[in-house]
Order: C-alpha cells, then structure tokens, then sequence
C-alpha cells in the first residue's frame, strides 16, 4: 500500500494546482490513499481553510485533510468541522472547539487511524493539551479498531516532533511533520518499522517565502506594519512524501520525498 502525504497547502494557486494535478500524481506514483494537511488553504482573505477550500480539496482527490493553528481563522468552516468525517483539527484543542482529531478511514478491507496534534513549542498562545498525551488517548480509545495509523505532526520544534515519533514509534505506521512549509532531508523507517519524516515541506507556490509574497515578507523583517497574508502567484510545488506499506505486516518499508512542480 502506498499513501501519499503532502505539505501544508498554502492559497489559491495551490488548491486550483491540486484540482488539475493531484488525481494524475496519484496515478503516477501509485499512491491509493492522500493525507493533506490544509489548514492554509485560505482561497479568500486571511489565511486558514473555509469550507469552499475543504469541498475543493475533497474534490481534488484528498482522502484526509489536517489541520494546525490556523484551522478556526475562517468561520465558515466551523459546522464542516463537526460533519465531515476526514475533515481534521489537531486533537489536543480543548474538547469545545469545533471538530475532531482523529479519523479512521476504510480502505481495501484495511482501517486506517489518521490522527492530528500540535506541537506546544513556539505555540504558546494556544490553549493546547499535552501532545503526547493526547495521542496515546486516542490510540487507547480505538484499539481493535483500525489496523494502521498515520499521525501530522503541526508543530515549530523539530525536536519536538522527532520526539513524539520515538514515543508513538511502536503505534503508529506513519509519522509526518507539518507547519515549517520547508521540507527537511531526514525521511527513512525506523527500527521498529515507522516510516518518518520531520517535515513534509508545503504545497505553494515556488516562488514564495512560505507562500507568501516575498517582498511582503521582506518587509515585515525590515520593520514594516504587518499586514494580511498576501499569497504569492505563480507556478506552484507540491512537497510531501510517499510512504509504502507491507500490506501484511503494516510496517512501513520505503519512504520517498516528492517535489512536483
């Protein structure tokens, strides 16, 4: 079994690249399912992800959306988070925000936990519940239930995510780290047979400081007033990985980077 994971989707040109691209990247890699994280899908003002966002990305092909710190900046997505089955948030928001954290997903007679948490390093003013915690709680609750995980890791601190991975490394088959939008070089399968990698990397465009216009972020580091995301145009990357499962065992066996232009 191959599932493709990719980075964090950041504005218009990313989702309208993903609608023409991603059911023929598919085909191309033989990648069955799709995992992607689209907390800044935003197509309208600010960033974050809207319903329409969400209705496009399923659209496209995604299987499973995640989200990260910005998955309640668009309101209209809010009902979307509580009805959507594979429409996630980051399961250690307190319990009231709108959503879930987790997901199982059917698949050629296989059920797979998708789950979400944030980091809490660098995300000081979130109300944020310990991660780690969090997903043994979720891990504990749906034992039986599924036969594979796949967990996002949302988080700023690279430590903190390469930690997380050898705590959950005997629980989950698949972890992945988003939020950072720059993909790092550290994919491979662990010892006890995790496929890992510390970020995905996003899916934007090419051109970009993360997304963003560069010489919006130029002058942000210059001083300048700060002001709404203004996504950049162009030509858009879609960064991730795809990792390959033995379809008896569940462990991980190969872990590829992609960088589709």
């Amino acid at each position: 079994m191959k599932i493709l994971c990719l980075g964090d989707v950041v504005g218009r040109g990313a989702v309208l690249c993903l609608q023409e691209n991603l059911r023929k990247i598919c085909r191309e890699t033989g990648a069955e399912i799709t995992v992607i994280n689209g907390e800044n899908a935003s197509m309208g003002s600010g960033n974050g992800i809207s319903k329409e966002d969400a209705e496009l990305l399923f659209e496209a092909g995604a299987d499973v959306i995640t989200g990260g710190n910005h998955s309640f900046r668009q309101r209209s997505v809010y009902g979307m988070l509580d009805e959507a089955p594979t429409l996630l948030r980051p399961c250690n928001y307190p319990g009231q925000n709108p959503g879930k954290g987790s997901c199982i997903l059917s698949y050629n007679g296989k059920n797979i936990l998708v789950l979400n948490v944030m980091g809490r390093i660098g995300m000081e003013n979130l109300p944020l519940a310990c991660p780690f915690e969090s997903c043994r709680k979720i891990l504990l609750a749906e034992k039986g239930n599924y036969d594979l995980a796949v967990l996002d890791i949302h988080a700023e601190a690279t430590s903190e995510k390469i930690a997380l991975a050898y705590d959950l490394c005997d629980k989950v088959n698949i972890i992945f780290g988003t939020h950072t939008h720059v993909p790092t070089a550290d994919e491979r399968v662990m010892p006890k047979g995790t496929g890992y990698i510390t970020d995905l990397g996003m899916t934007g465009a090419v051109e970009s400081v993360l997304g963003i216009r560069p010489e919006q972020s130029v002058e942000s580091f210059l001083g300048g007033l700060p002001g709404r995301y203004r996504f950049a145009d162009g030509p858009c990357k879609a960064q991730g990985c795809i990792f390959t499962l033995d379809s008896d065992t569940g462990l991980c066996t190969a872990v590829e980077r992609v960088d589709i232009r």
